[in-house]
């Protein structure tokens, strides 16, 4: 009998996590003792409201059944009320609940390009874009941006510099991650004028919508003018109220066209899941008081991480405008293996430091290589704890490979 001699390309093509790649060597670490701090994945440690875990507690049905291909029509509801509070009216037929932010992103993607298509992106970016990305045969084109400048976009013609024939949407998030940038309503203004110039779609993920800081908000592309047609938004649960485990997320548009080829794909996955989206329908009753409370926290966190890095000799910072994430250049030059040397190598009192390498942040080949990203997700004493590990691990390393 002969064998099948090769996978797909697609396969091929489909990236390793710069996430969760190096988790191998946190086990084994782990397996030895060490605490390992987890800055490399956006996972809060911030309690999920009270008013969705008594919800949750609360399904009482025999089973669990199928729900609509769409989501709940009461969860529907809920996202309506929460939409319409930062500013967005929208009717049931323009949500659709997919399984997680991923899937809003995936089926995005299908829907918008064929085979070939490309997609503009602000590099760094999350770096499941490319995985999104080569599950559907699309390419992602990447625009540059500099931590010299906050990561804020370059001028109108660098952008179009980057359309072509095959230009299908553009693709943004803000708050970044992973830079946690916050686009200007400029910034956001300008891309909607190329997008309605090009006849191109503008895909906003605004899973960090609420997190800004120093008194920067977040332009939502669902209030721009004329962009009915083109203005997509990709969202999540996992953030905002940190429910990362509840895989629940969604998609907006006013595209009736495109709605109806997103409803046929989800038909074909049948349903998000029940009980999640059934806990989340008490997401009207959080109060704006949860919400206050997780910013002031995350800005509290924001700081401690900042100022520490500021002061690391050969460290590169710029200060985080919203999210939780934060990139920075370090004093090495391969960041993928300094990240293994933390984990496997070096220790302080019996703790270490996990992050998360940025050249996969990045499609262009050889950027990101001395930078890695931070996710500033844990309790303060931990990370003044992680910051110092740091930077003592720093000078080890850069003892070893003789810098």
């Amino acid at each position: 009998m002969s064998r099948p001699t090769r996978l797909s390309q697609r396969a091929a093509a489909m990236p390793a996590s710069p996430i969760r790649r190096l988790a191998p060597y946190a086990v084994a670490a782990r397996a030895k003792g060490l605490e390992v701090h987890g800055l490399n994945i956006g996972q809060p440690d911030i309690p999920t409201p009270d008013a969705i875990l008594k919800k949750l507690r609360s399904y009482d049905a025999a089973y669990v059944p199928y729900g609509p291909s769409q989501g709940l029509p009461e969860y529907v509801e809920a996202l309506r009320t929460y939409y319409a509070g930062v500013g967005a009216k929208l009717s049931a037929e323009e949500i659709f609940v997919t399984t997680a932010g991923s899937e809003a992103i995936q089926f995005t993607l299908c829907a918008l390009c064929d085979p070939g298509d490309q997609v503009i992106v602000f590099e760094p970016f999350y770096t499941n874009y490319n995985g999104f990305a080569a599950l559907g045969n699309v390419e992602c084109v990447p625009v540059t941006t500099s931590g010299a400048d906050g990561y804020h976009l370059p001028d109108r013609a660098a952008i179009e510099a980057k359309i072509g024939p095959r230009t299908r949407a553009m693709l943004i998030c803000s708050p970044n991650n992973p830079t946690g940038t916050v686009y200007t309503d400029a910034e956001i203004e300008m891309l909607a004028a190329i997008c309605r110039d090009r006849g191109i779609f503008l895909v906003a993920d605004e899973v960090y919508r609420e997190f800004t800081y120093d008194g920067k908000t977040s332009r939502s592309v669902l209030t721009l003018d004329g962009m009915d047609d083109l203005a997509i938004v990709v969202d999540s649960v996992s953030k905002r109220y940190s429910l990362c485990g509840a895989r629940i997320g969604n998609i907006v548009s006013r595209n009736r066209d495109f709605m109806s080829a997103i409803l046929r794909f989800g038909q074909a996955r049948l349903c998000p899941p029940t009980i999640e989206q059934f806990a989340c329908t008490a997401l009207t009753e959080v109060p704006a008081s949860y919400t206050q409370g997780v910013i002031a926290e995350y800005q509290k966190r924001r700081d401690c991480v900042y100022g520490a890095l500021s002061n690391m000799a050969g460290v590169r910072v710029r200060k985080p405008e919203g999210a939780f994430y934060v990139c920075l250049g370090l004093p090495v030059d391969d960041a993928n293996a300094f990240a293994i040397f933390l984990l496997s190598e070096f220790s302080l009192e019996g703790e270490t430091v996990m992050v998360a390498p940025l050249d996969g942040f990045y499609a262009t080949p050889g950027l990101g290589r001395d930078e890695v990203r931070l996710a500033y997700v844990l309790e303060v004493p931990k990370l003044e704890r992680s910051m110092r590990i740091l930077e003592q691990a720093l000078a080890a390393y850069r003892a070893k490979v003789g810098a």
